[in-house]
């Protein structure tokens, strides 16, 4: 399935119906008075939050989305019936934006949430309703109110506990397809990754959390360069930062910070998430010289990193990968619970 993270798409609410100016018509009742119904509310269109879903693609070719008018009250006080709702299900994470002027209405991140993007038109009150002592027969009704037609722009945003991040070729897709049921495109090129991926990560038999596999980033990404541009966004919704950095890198703390640097020049704010330091392609240095590597990376890279050298095809530290992310996800679920 083709990933689809923006669209824009046009909804329109349903106009109200009006209402009914009728009076009791019934034998042996002189002067019946007003019977007016009221009109039927105009149906409206939301957002709904579905776990389904992980792309915006059904949205590309179903860009219309009309809901229904109410219908008219009638005569012995007969209410017009309210129009259908319209509901869009789209994936956890979708923002939705008036198109015109960028105007942020809401984000749907919890399942079953739902988020109003147009609201039908109020139905009008019949004759009925405008009944006094002093205006026995009114002969007026009021009209349905109209109904709203807006242009939306929607853009998904991945909800993921750890975020792979790192350089094209750096291993990201290789270690997501070792530990979960995810099946990225893997190859010897830069940019294999030409759309993000999620996998269910299992630790044990009970603990699960969910990784996202991203494009790599290349130096200028930020300003366009490469696919990152594109991709940065999806990062902004990770719990974790997981920095995949070969382990045979010439200079893997230039590496680090290059890729700080991209991050903090497109969102000061994702510099504030949790990080860890994925030393990749541990298979390729040799048994007897790896702990004087692993030893050499870490005095290049802040002290108080998690960093885990592994090998995702030889599966070397995949298990203890798992645990420590683990560890640090409910170390922020409890910190969050705490505050709240």
């Amino acid at each position: 399935m083709k990933f689809v993270d923006y669209v824009t798409i046009t909804v329109r609410s349903g106009k109200g119906g009006a209402g009914a100016v009728a009076f009791r018509r019934e034998k042996y009742v002189p002067k019946g008075g007003p019977a007016g119904g009221d009109g039927g509310d105009g149906g409206s269109v939301y957002l709904e939050g579905d776990p389904n879903l992980y792309t915006l693609l059904d949205l590309r070719y179903n860009r219309h989305h009309f809901a229904e008018d109410g219908q008219p009250g009638s005569g012995k006080n007969k209410k017009g019936r309210d129009g259908r709702d319209v509901i869009i299900r789209v994936p956890l994470g979708t923002v939705a934006k008036i198109t015109e002027t960028g105007e942020v209405i809401g984000e749907v991140l919890r399942p079953g949430q739902r988020l109003l993007l147009a609201k039908g038109g109020r139905g009008g009150r019949g004759n009925a309703f405008f009944k006094s002592p002093t205006n026995q027969a009114p002969r007026y009704a009021q009209p349905g109110e109209p109904g709203e037609e807006k242009n939306i722009t929607l853009e998904l945003k991945l909800l993921a506990d750890v975020g792979l991040v790192g350089f094209p070729n750096a291993g990201k897709s290789t270690l997501i397809a070792s530990i979960s049921a995810a099946r990225p495109k893997i190859a010897d090129y830069p940019f294999t990754t030409l759309e993000p991926a999620l996998g269910m990560v299992y630790v044990g038999e009970f603990r699960s959390f969910v990784m996202a596999d991203l494009p790599g980033i290349i130096e200028g990404a930020h300003e366009g360069r490469g696919l990152g541009i594109r991709f940065l966004k999806h990062i902004e919704r990770n719990a974790i930062l997981l920095f995949v950095i070969p382990i045979v890198e010439a200079e893997p703390g230039r590496v680090y910070r290059t890729l700080l640097g991209e991050l903090e020049a497109f969102n000061p704010a994702l510099l504030e998430k949790p990080r860890a330091v994925a030393l990749s392609k541990l298979d390729l240095v040799p048994e007897d010289e790896r702990e004087d590597r692993v030893a050499a990376v870490k005095a290049e890279l802040p002290d108080d990193l998690p960093i885990y050298p592994i090998s995702a095809v030889a599966r070397i530290g995949l298990e203890t990968l798992k645990e420590g992310l683990w560890r640090q996800l409910q170390e922020l679920r409890a910190a969050a619970e705490a505050t709240t």
